[in-house]
């Protein structure tokens, strides 16, 4: 039986200083040089995940995005996207004039990822962002609204309060081409709302993952809200000690936590064997 073995990287994969361990790198090397299928699916980019990642790279594609981007990480070819209608993106624009906490706009431009913003309205969350990914290819700061949905855009993104977020959480939740994403951010007290193409998502992706290699089942690994998607398109699915309750109760067991290399430690005692 052939198994696809995917995890999600931030509070999974990588510890909490966000890199892999050198364990988690030297042992994801020597089951994957065996014949262990195995990637990761994240809500990151392809480059700011091959940074975070640094140590090993997948020989398989991995999801970008939540779900929205399949592409493989050592040529960056992507192999399927997502994107908002024309239609659907004068419709973001427009709904989104009316409410006060800034974006970050996720597109294509003229094929090259960007992340576009207003820089005369960064709150506490972008400016977060931002200090993370000094030299990012992708910004494209913008002085004011005017190109902030250039291009196809894929992904629009707030940072902000759960209270400040929670009306345009709701709103969203209404429209039919939408898929929504809101939790807490990663050891920080801001929520993230996501807002992507209808049916983007990590189970998505995987299972066009699985379709691609012809696997017969999936095997996942994570420790947050987004994972939920993934974890009920799996086959069996693993939640890390320090997962969020909600997946811990759908999750086939808990292993170890990332501080722990518990996917890594798992997978080298049960690859094989399961």
């Amino acid at each position: 039986m052939k198994t696809l073995f995917i995890s999600d990287l931030d509070g999974t994969l990588l510890n909490r200083d966000s890199t892999l361990s050198a364990y988690t790198c030297r042992t994801l090397e020597r089951l994957t040089d065996q014949g262990m299928l195995f990637t990761y699916a994240t809500a990151r980019s392809i480059d700011s995940a091959s940074i975070v990642a640094q140590g090993f790279t997948p020989k398989l594609p991995a999801v970008y995005h939540n779900g929205v981007i399949l592409a493989e990480p050592s040529t960056r070819k992507t192999i399927f996207s997502a994107a908002f209608s024309e239609g659907q993106q004068r419709e973001l624009a427009e709904l989104l004039e009316g409410y006060p906490p800034p974006p970050l706009v996720f597109s294509f431009i003229n094929g090259e990822e960007r992340v576009s913003w207003d820089t005369s309205k960064e709150n506490e969350g972008i400016q977060y962002y931002l200090q993370h990914r000094k030299g990012d290819k992708r910004l494209r700061p913008l002085n004011g609204k005017q190109g902030l949905f250039d291009g196809e855009v894929f992904t629009v993104t707030y940072i902000e309060s759960r209270e400040n977020l929670e009306g345009l959480h709701q709103e969203f939740l209404k429209r039919g081409y939408t898929s929504v994403v809101f939790q807490q951010e990663l050891y920080r007290e801001e929520y993230w709302l996501e807002i992507m193409p209808n049916g983007a998502s990590k189970a998505k992706g995987i299972q066009h993952l699985k379709d691609l290699l012809q696997c017969d089942r999936i095997i996942s690994f994570g420790d947050a809200l987004n994972d939920i998607p993934m974890f009920q398109a799996s086959d069996q699915c693993y939640a890390v000690e320090n997962a969020v309750q909600p997946l811990k109760e759908i999750a086939s067991g808990i292993i170890g936590s990332n501080q722990q290399d518990g996917v890594a430690r798992w997978l080298e005692s049960h690859w094989q064997n399961v």
